[in-house]
C-alpha cells in the first residue's frame, strides 16, 4: 500500500465538507449563520440533532475509513510490534484526513474544528489509538454534561489524549516481559501525533475559549448558541 497514495485520498476524503453539502441540500449555506463554522454543531444548530449525528457520523467516517484500510493493507492491523517508521507513516496517513478537514480546498482552505473526523481517524488506528480515543470521548462527555460548552468539552478531550495514550501503552508494556523477542510498538510515535492533533484542535477553537473567559460563549440548550 503506497503511504502517498492513502495520504492524498485520506486528505481529499477529509476535505468533502459533509455538513456544508448538507445544509445546501436544505437550502441553507451555513456558512452564513450561527457561528459559520462549517462544521457538525453549527449544523445540528441549525437543522436539528437528526442532522448533527448524520453528520458527525460522516465526518467520522471520512476519518476511519482511509486510516483503518492503509493499516489493514499495510498488515498494522493487530501487528504484536511495529517499527517506529510503520508507526509514523500509518499516523501521517491518519492525520490527513483531520487536516483535509480543517483545510479543505473546496471551501477556501476553511473547514470544521476537526473533532469528528479527529475521533474518526484515531479509531482506525486499531487498536494503539482505539482505547484512547474512546477515553477522550469519556472526557468529552462528562465535560459537556458539567458545564456544556461543547468547545471546552472538545478542547479538553483533545488535551487529554497523549495522558491516554501514555497510559494505553503503560498497560501493553506491563503486560509483556521485557526479554520478550516481541515488544509492543514504542509509544512516542503516538504520543508526539497525538500532542500535535490536540494544538490543532485547541487552536482552532482559540475564539471559543476567549468567549469562555469573557463569559460571552452560549452552553449547549442556551437561546443563541455560538462558535462551538
Amino acid at each position: 500500500m503506497n503511504p502517498l497514495l492513502a495520504a492524498g485520498v485520506g486528505f481529499l476524503l477529509g476535505s468533502i465538507p459533509f455538513a456544508l453539502l448538507i445544509g445546501l441540500a436544505r437550502g441553507v449555506d451555513i456558512r452564513t449563520i450561527g457561528s459559520k463554522n462549517p462544521g457538525a454543531t453549527n449544523l445540528g444548530r441549525a437543522f436539528g440533532l437528526r442532522w448533527f449525528l448524520l453528520c458527525f457520523a460522516l465526518d467520522a467516517a471520512k476519518g476511519f475509513v482511509p486510516t483503518f484500510l492503509y493499516g489493514l493493507l499495510a498488515g498494522l492491523i493487530g501487528a504484536p510490534s511495529i517499527e517506529p517508521t510503520d508507526s509514523l507513516v500509518w499516523l501521517g496517513v491518519m492525520a490527513c484526513p483531520v487536516l483535509g478537514h480543517m483545510f479543505s480546498p473546496w471551501i477556501g482552505f476553511r473547514g470544521g474544528k476537526g473533532v469528528a473526523t479527529g475521533l474518526g481517524s484515531m479509531l482506525g488506528v486499531y487498536p494503539l489509538l482505539t482505547i484512547p480515543a474512546f477515553g477522550a470521548l469519556v472526557v468529552f462527555a462528562a465535560t459537556l454534561a458539567a458545564w456544556r460548552y461543547v468547545s471546552l468539552a472538545s478542547v479538553l478531550a483533545a488535551s487529554s489524549l497523549p495522558l491516554w495514550v501514555w497510559y494505553f501503552f503503560s498497560l501493553l508494556r506491563k503486560g509483556v516481559p521485557a526479554d520478550s523477542s516481541v515488544q509492543p510498538p514504542e509509544s512516542w510515535p503516538y504520543l508526539l501525533v497525538t500532542i500535535l492533533l490536540a494544538g490543532l484542535v485547541i487552536f482552532k477553537h482559540r475564539s471559543n475559549l476567549s468567549r469562555i473567559a469573557s463569559g460571552t460563549e452560549p452552553r449547549v440548550g442556551g437561546a443563541s448558541e455560538k462558535g462551538a
